[in-house]
């Protein structure tokens, strides 16, 4: 099967650059490497996946997923909020078919995510007692993670606990069972899924205070010996504004905690906001002067993004001994989230691949980056 899909990848870029040519669109002969071959003997490539794309609905998605990625995580099937809308009545049919679907193509699964304060069932925020929590938790972890013992590389633990200035976010966790309930996933998802790797997630936490915060969760874990093996920093950024010093000192505080870095959710976002970060909750007022590429992207604007990803993966690569995986937050333009957030309805074009499935500028840079 993988076989006849490179085969089908190969005349899908054939029949692309002859439709470039005919439409006077100067491009490069594509690179001999796929991104899971280029970068084989460095670290995984991943990417996050929907429902519709590991249902193999469009065959494009399902090719450039084959050949491209050899790691996948769920965008959204495996929160709380898809698995357990009520309380202790789980949906597993679309978090099994992504398992199928990882299996079929050969990729690593990261899971995402056990605990975090957002996508979250209704029930949870109406629960009055720190032990209904503190049982939800035990009773979702114990029968999520046991369910995929044996079938997932990792597991994003706890997610997104971290305000700015790295302090604890009151979440609904914290406010109920106080610092420790990190402390306490982590012991629970170490008993479900002996073996798997066990990360905690964030956004913005290659920036020094949250950084610290960060280093400090990491250190009470290890502390109470219970294990952590990974940090993901979600690697969302912005055009002519990576923080490629912020990012190389993260990836080398957290290593010498003797865990592993993974970039978790990279894309890079060429649209103008007044914010950074990734809080979901955050939002903008619509207006036109805020979505100025609804066509498409200048050719100005391509190459400026074709040289962000070079200098991140020049980065990668340079600290490749301590990077398990990068994972693309989406698989091409017209799936990434930043189309909906935080303005909705703006067209965005955060990743190496465009709406029609094309590789961009970007993937060639990337492909060829030393």
């Amino acid at each position: 099967m993988l076989n006849h899909l490179n085969r089908s990848f190969a005349v899908y870029i054939f029949s692309y650059l002859l439709v470039s040519a005919v439409h006077g669109q100067q491009q490069r002969a594509p690179s001999a490497h796929t991104l899971r071959d280029r970068f084989r003997d460095d670290f995984m490539i991943g990417t996050a996946v929907n429902a519709r794309q590991v249902q193999e609905r469009i065959p494009m998605e399902t090719q450039l997923l084959a050949t491209q990625f050899n790691a996948i995580t769920p965008e959204n099937v495996m929160k709380a909020q898809s698995l357990q809308p009520r309380w202790n009545s789980f949906n597993f049919e679309q978090a099994d078919q992504l398992i199928e679907f990882s299996k079929k193509y050969h990729m690593n699964v990261n899971a995402h995510t056990l605990i975090w304060h957002s996508q979250l069932p209704r029930f949870v925020r109406s629960l009055q007692t720190a032990d209904s929590l503190k049982l939800f938790m035990s009773n979702h972890i114990n029968t999520v993670a046991g369910r995929y013992y044996g079938k997932v590389q990792s597991w994003d633990v706890v997610n997104e606990a971290l305000n700015e200035d790295g302090t604890l976010r009151k979440s609904v966790f914290y406010d109920k069972l106080g610092e420790n309930y990190i402390i306490e996933a982590f012991r629970l998802a170490q008993a479900a899924t002996p073996g798997t790797d066990l990360y905690y997630n964030d956004y913005n936490n290659e920036k020094p205070a949250k950084r610290a915060g960060c280093i400090e969760i990491i250190k009470k874990i290890q502390a109470a010996g219970v294990k952590i093996d990974g940090v993901g920093i979600q690697g969302h950024w912005h055009l002519g504004q990576l923080p490629i010093k912020d990012i190389e000192e993260s990836i080398l505080q957290y290593a010498a905690l003797g865990l592993k870095v993974a970039i978790t959710e990279l894309d890079i976002e060429v649209l103008k906001r007044n914010f950074q970060g990734a809080e979901i909750s955050q939002r903008m007022n619509s207006d036109p002067s805020l979505d100025p590429y609804k066509e498409s992207l200048p050719d100005s604007i391509q190459q400026r993004l074709a040289e962000d990803y070079d200098a991140l993966f020049k980065l990668f690569v340079k600290h490749k001994d301590k990077i398990a995986r990068v994972t693309f937050w989406g698989v091409h333009d017209g799936q990434s989230w930043l189309n909906g957030w935080p303005v909705a309805g703006r067209t965005n074009y955060p990743l190496l691949f465009d709406r029609q499935y094309r590789p961009k500028p970007a993937f060639y840079k990337v492909i060829d980056s030393e």
